[in-house]
């Protein structure tokens, strides 16, 4: 008798322990970066101006905000920061089931880390918009409401250089710039899971075909059934 060819193995195998180890990473991720927020928020310090030295003046503390998204940019007031917030929502739901789908179909657990890294941040970044400007009042002036409407904390300054570029630049010589990006742990976690995937995507994605090529394939029908 033929063997219906609709009906196949699943084409994974089922995965042993639990999914739970890569929320509990991006759970601390989220612990670190709030307390960290916390703390220089709560730093008399930096909250009226000052800095504090961590690598010589390459890397120091500073205390800002930023109402809009990575480099301060921004989309057009008052509802922009509310769109921003909902995608933010949005993005860490799907990065969730994205988690689950991943560690259920086998994929590398390398890989599936990278992405809590990044959940991790989002959801830091997501705790200030929509939780801050209840909690340390940090709305911008003119928010419909301080909920949703809350902006990050950002703390790491990077003094990359400062000062005017070369006159003999096409374009840009003989301007006076400042390049200084201003992040959080959230952000930095984002990067790092960003950047490690880049590195490490042949290792990642050459494991997940390796697990492919060894699922069953179906069986065909019997010899018997071909003559």
């Amino acid at each position: 008798m033929p063997v219906n060819s609709a009906t196949t193995r699943p084409p994974y195998q089922a995965r042993r322990g639990s999914v739970l180890p890569y929320f509990l990473l991006a759970l601390l991720v989220i612990g670190i970066d709030q307390l960290s927020k916390y703390l220089v928020h709560s730093n008399a310090t930096l909250t009226s101006g000052g800095e504090i030295m961590l690598i010589g003046r390459w890397l120091k503390l500073h205390y800002t905000t930023n109402p809009g998204m990575a480099f301060g940019v921004e989309l057009p007031p008052p509802y922009g920061k509310l769109l921003l917030t909902a995608f933010r929502l949005a993005a860490v739901s799907g990065l969730s089931y994205y988690i689950v789908y991943l560690w259920r179909h086998r994929a590398a657990g390398g890989f599936i880390a990278c992405m809590a890294l990044i959940l991790g941040g989002a959801v830091g970044n997501l705790i200030d918009s929509i939780f801050y400007g209840i909690i340390y009042h940090n709305a911008p002036a003119g928010s419909p409401s301080p909920w949703f409407f809350g902006q990050v904390i950002d703390m790491i300054y990077a003094d990359i250089y400062e000062g005017f570029l070369p006159a003999a630049w096409p374009l840009v010589g003989g301007k006076y710039v400042s390049l200084w990006p201003i992040f959080n742990i959230a952000d930095s976690s984002i990067f790092i899971g960003v950047a490690l995937i880049l590195l490490f995507q042949g290792r990642f994605f050459k494991h997940e075909g390796e697990v492919k090529e060894e699922a069953p394939r179906p069986a065909g029908p019997p010899a018997s059934d071909l003559a």
